[in-house]
């Protein structure tokens, strides 16, 4: 691992000493980085413990879900990754996503939504309605990678989330898909607080899970997915194109579609969200 950290800023430093169940957490910081899922990776395989943070001011090759590029300009987000050590829950990113979903609630006070299998939306509007853009347009985004065991030393996964943040010009692949929670909020959030705030809730989601079950974390994700029921989705399956209208997911986080009569259980690949 080639890139140093550095000492934490003094905003992010001062956020998380606010918060006391933050304690004896470990949070990596660093200027500049590759990826944060690949740094986690790599400490893990030194040795590094269950709830390690990786965090960058910026990401060189930041990616999400098959492979795409993650924009990850240098102040605009919130770019890290946390290591969770042990055999993990299948709803791992469900979980993830609900604690993401409600530190940009508690923080920005902007009403965000869960896509299936790891996107945080905004809640569409009537004016996003009526204008030439996706009515969810996505807040952050969730990719966990399992790591081999002889790089982490025993079974592990990496969770990483792009969070953005600040109000910016995006691609042009991401004018009208994505947005900045400032955006939304109309006014200047502060992203330390939220960096505290999502970590607090990342822990207190599996502790719950692990003392009540998978249960309760995926009944909070269907909460905060209304669009995993009632919507019309596309996909491919064995190279034939399928269309259908969600039906919610199952205890193992599997979206379910209502299809020619039936109901399809998807798992992974692309699924396409119509209008």
């Amino acid at each position: 691992m080639t890139a140093t950290h550095a000492a934490l800023p003094s905003d992010l430093a001062s956020a998380l000493a606010a918060r006391p169940e933050l304690g004896g957490t470990v949070v990596r910081y660093f200027p500049e980085l590759a990826s944060t899922n690949d740094t986690a990776a790599a400490l893990a395989a030194a040795g590094a413990g269950d709830g390690t943070v990786v965090l960058a001011g910026r990401q060189t090759a930041g990616r999400g879900r098959r492979g795409r590029e993650w924009d990850s300009p240098p102040g605009a987000g919130l770019y890290m990754s946390v290591l969770l050590r042990g055999r993990q829950s299948p709803v791992v990113t469900l979980l993830a996503g609900v604690a993401v979903a409600e530190a940009v609630q508690e923080t920005a006070s902007v009403a965000a939504e869960l896509k299936w299998p790891n996107d945080v939306v905004a809640a569409p509007t009537a004016a996003a309605a009526a204008l030439p853009l996706s009515p969810r347009r996505k807040i952050a985004g969730i990719l966990t990678e399992a790591l081999p065991a002889e790089s982490a030393g025993d079974v592990a996964v990496v969770v990483g989330i792009g969070v953005n943040v600040r109000t910016r010009a995006f691609p042009a692949a991401l004018v009208g898909r994505a947005v900045a929670i400032e955006s939304l909020a109309g006014r200047r959030v502060d992203g330390a607080v939220l960096c505290a705030d999502l970590l607090v809730r990342l822990r207190r989601w599996r502790r719950r899970m692990a003392g009540e079950g998978e249960g309760l974390v995926v009944a909070r994700w269907r909460a905060l997915s209304p669009s995993s029921r009632g919507a019309a989705v596309a996909w491919e399956a064995a190279g034939i194109a399928r269309r259908g209208v969600t039906a919610g997911v199952d205890d193992d986080g599997a979206l379910l579609v209502s299809c020619d009569g039936g109901t399809e259980r998807i798992v992974g690949g692309v699924v396409r969200w119509e209008p």
